[in-house]
């Protein structure tokens, strides 16, 4: 997980970079000041990174080494079974239209939309994280 921790690292490093050079240029090229919005959207903007790379740099200490994280690795070394993927479900198309009613809702400040998108994000994430479940009695 070296990878993506230095990934993480480069976006902070930007991140904090660029909330540096807004803060001095909106300071001097505008009369009201340092524009304050902006700045702590980048500065946020790289305390966030730096949070998820530091996890993700703990989390990679704690584990085996993937062969992602080794240079001379071929594809054939991460070879094996990954895990269960649905090989077809209907889930996440719903789970992504209810989101977007909720967004949509919440942009126009209509709450009555915002009650059926909630409704209907409950029951498809329901339907999403129990779409293989059948029960204790089954086998």
């Amino acid at each position: 997980m070296r990878n993506e921790a230095r990934l993480f690292d480069v976006v902070m490093v930007f991140a904090f970079f660029v909330a540096a050079v807004y803060a001095v240029m909106t300071g001097v090229m505008t009369r009201d000041g340092v524009e304050p919005v902006g700045t702590i959207a980048l500065l946020l903007t790289g305390g966030l990174t730096f949070l998820v790379g530091s996890y993700i740099r703990f989390v990679g200490r704690r584990i085996p080494a993937r062969p992602e994280d080794n240079d001379e690795a071929e594809v054939s070394d991460g070879a094996g079974e990954m895990g269960f993927f649905s090989a077809g479900s209907y889930w996440p198309v719903g789970l992504a239209a209810f989101a977007a009613v909720a967004g949509v809702s919440l942009a126009f400040m209509q709450i009555w939309l915002l009650i059926f998108a909630i409704i209907g994000l409950l029951i498809t994430i329901g339907g999403l994280v129990f779409e293989y479940h059948s029960g204790p009695s089954h086998h």
